[in-house]
């Protein structure tokens, strides 16, 4: 009886081992794939965000060219008596307004860490802008 309980004893005291053995190697593991998803999530957010840099970049480089388009066709349009003109010259710069403003809404949204998701959105709305200040340059262009 005495040899059972002993060889029962080391059985026992064996396998409370083994298993926290390897309980110690799940935990590792466990630890190690979640500092491997962490980095990886790190990658693809840095990826994404240099893309909106990127298209921020652009709207940027259109807005500045746009608003020299004003300041050249402003010139004229203040030299005129057109009333007419001069009030919608006055509108299109509201709308330029409005461009330059979206623009720094995305410039937020990358320097904040929005979700990239919200980024986007932010983006497609200065470009929808964009196209709108050009319109309106257009059109007051049309007129002179």
């Amino acid at each position: 009886m005495k040899k059972s309980r002993l060889n029962l004893f080391k059985l026992t005291s064996m396998s409370i081992s083994v298993l926290g053995i390897l309980f110690i190697i799940i935990a590792i593991l466990v630890i190690a794939g979640l500092g491997i998803y962490e980095v990886t999530q790190s990658v693809s957010t840095d990826v994404g965000s240099s893309a909106s840099y990127d298209q921020l970049n652009n709207l940027t480089t259109s807005f500045d060219s746009l608003e020299n388009q004003y300041q050249v066709l402003g010139t004229s349009v203040y030299k005129s008596n057109n009333s007419n003109l001069k009030s919608a010259y006055a509108n299109a710069q509201l709308q330029l307004e409005n461009t330059n403003t979206t623009i720094s809404n995305v410039d937020s949204a990358l320097s904040t860490g929005q979700p990239q998701s919200e980024v986007n959105k932010r983006i497609n709305a200065a470009q929808a802008q964009l196209l709108i200040a050009q319109k309106s340059l257009n059109n007051v262009t049309s007129k002179t």
